[in-house]
């Protein structure tokens, strides 16, 4: 079903929009669960274009120009991560399948929810099972995925109505940034070879890791996804025009 946009007259949302950037700082500092604005209300597309603006001037103007430097200054080699994907997979793999695969992975739990738990730990057996599969017997494995499919659903519903407990926000700033933290090392396998002198090669998703967070947790996860879309399609174009 299509998202309504609420059309009633909202005069100052841009401007209520830059007051939340101002919001990011604090945020930062200390993060919170929050409520999200969403995409119903000009405020939360306001918003979602600040931030997204925001997000690519910080990538294009500071981040890639310094890891740039870095790269040269150590002879570090370039990514060759998408070298793999087949043919014509690259736009549509960076653009569509990464930032929804990714938001849903790393972010889409952060509310804290006990559903949205539930289904994050689901999905780590369900990884589990992948990695072990060839050691479970065929019939075995299909019954354990089964089960999963149905604790996953059943987890899913009964859920539905609890609320996020005060110990998982008092936890929150320290999973926000060992999130942010995993985020940018995961993409250390974008590279043929890994090092320490690699480490600031992952900044661009560090700093991806924390406006995404900021967004996924003040406008929500459809915001979060819009927004990686627009910087990984940013800096395709960046790509493409410098060759």
């Amino acid at each position: 079903m299509a998202t309504r946009i609420d059309t009633a007259a909202t005069p100052h949302a841009f401007n209520r929009a830059l007051s939340l950037l101002r919001e990011l700082p604090a945020f930062l500092l200390r993060p919170a669960v929050l409520m999200p604005i969403g995409l119903r209300r000009r405020e939360g597309w306001a918003a979602l274009g600040a931030m997204e603006v925001l997000h690519v001037a910080g990538l294009m103007l500071v981040v890639l120009p310094l890891i740039g430097l870095w790269q040269q200054a150590m002879h570090l080699p370039t990514p060759d991560a998408f070298d793999k994907l087949p043919s014509g997979w690259l736009l549509p793999f960076t653009v569509l399948i990464a930032p929804l695969a990714e938001e849903i992975v790393f972010r889409g739990w952060q509310t804290g929810r006990p559903r949205a738990l539930w289904l994050l730990a689901c999905a780590m057996l369900f990884a589990g099972l992948v990695i072990f599969a060839k050691a479970i017997a065929p019939m075995a494995l299909i019954a354990l995925l089964v089960a999963l499919a149905v604790a996953a659903l059943g987890g899913w519903v009964l859920l539905r109505k609890r609320h996020t407990g005060s110990l998982y926000r008092a936890a929150y700033p320290g999973i926000f940034w060992i999130v942010a933290l995993l985020f940018a090392g995961v993409h250390l396998s974008n590279y043929p070879s890994v090092s320490a002198l690699m480490l600031p090669m992952v900044l661009p998703q560090l700093w991806a890791a924390l406006m995404l967070g900021f967004t996924r947790q003040r406008i929500g996860l459809h915001a979060a996804i819009l927004q990686h879309a627009g910087a990984n399609a940013a800096t395709m174009l960046l790509v493409h025009l410098g060759g």
